[in-house]
Formats: C-alpha cells, sequence, structure tokens
C-alpha cells in the first residue's frame, strides 16, 4: 500500500503497487479532484506543491483496512471511480482502493458556485 502526502500531511492510501499508485496520484483527473476538495476549508492541494507518494506507515494501513471494513460497499470512503463498492474479492484484486485520510469536507460545489 501506498501514502500520497501533501506538504507533510498524509492525505490518502491506496492498496496498489507503486507503479499503479504513482499514475492514478498524478493523473490529471485526479489532482484536479484532489485542487477542488476541500479539509477543514482549506484545498487538499494547491496545485503547485509535490506529491509525494510513499510506503504507507503501520498505522495508515490499519486506518485504510479499518475503513474498508466500515464501509461495507457504501462508497463513502473509496474513490467512486476505483471502487463501485459490492464487488466480489476477485473483482477487488483489479482495482484499487483509496481512503483518504483527512476529512473531506461536503458541498463545497455549492460554496464554490457562489464566490
Amino acid at each position: 500500500m501506498f501514502t500520497l502526502e501533501i506538504e507533510g500531511t498524509a492525505v490518502a492510501v491506496i492498496n496498489s503497487d507503486e507503479a499503479s499508485a504513482k499514475d492514478l496520484f498524478t493523473c490529471e483527473g485526479f489532482k484536479e479532484d484532489i485542487r477542488t476538495m476541500t479539509s477543514e476549508g482549506k484545498p487538499l492541494w494547491n496545485g503547485t506543491s509535490p506529491l509525494i507518494i510513499r510506503a504507507a506507515t503501520e498505522d495508515e494501513i490499519e486506518i485504510f483496512e479499518d475503513a474498508l471494513a466500515e464501509d461495507d460497499g457504501e462508497g463513502e470512503f473509496t474513490d467512486d471511480k476505483h471502487h463501485a463498492g459490492g464487488e466480489t474479492d476477485e473483482e477487488d484484486e483489479d482495482e484499487a482502493d483509496i481512503v483518504f485520510l483527512v476529512d473531506i469536507d461536503e458541498a463545497d460545489e455549492d460554496d464554490e458556485a457562489d464566490a
């Protein structure tokens, strides 16, 4: 498992190999998502800070596993582009799950439209 770290903050964990983690965390679509997502009112990424992909710590792996166990197919803790929930274990092997380690603010699209 690998962790995306931005400015010293562990932001997300993915259950994939390093090459896949780098591909996903640095693809334009994901970068656009984290530019627009906020945590405690602050953007997850400012668009310029380096995106660090490193091996996940034991604590991060435990948070990841706990989140997926709690999720139980609801899609709340995972990136729904890569895990729609409810798949069998065999299907999950080909899919990457992402768990955010920071609280993601809700309904930011409405706030941005008003600005």
